[in-house]
């Protein structure tokens, strides 16, 4: 699968700003099809940066989100900034 249809968009909210800085962390909203390997490396593709672990989690509106933990070599503000969410 292409990473641009596994990854739809990140997300830009308060607890995911709180993550980032607290956790290293990102939010993305992603395919609901996708498998967490497939996340995994289609964010690493997407960005050039190294993945700890990836969690995933569907809200009550049928939404699949994925919680990526980055390594530390990688911090998740610089991604961050990347995108335009900082």
């Amino acid at each position: 699968m292409d990473p641009y249809t596994i990854i739809k968009y990140p997300l830009s909210t308060e607890k995911s700003i709180r993550l980032m800085e607290a956790e290293n962390k990102l939010i993305f909203v992603v395919n609901k099809k996708a498998t967490k390997r497939e996340i995994k490396s289609a964010v690493e593709e997407m960005f050039k940066v190294k993945i700890e672990k990836v969690n995933t989690f569907i809200n009550a509106d049928g939404e699949k989100r994925a919680y990526v933990k980055f390594s530390s070599k990688n911090p998740a503000i610089d991604i961050a900034t990347q995108l335009g969410l900082m």
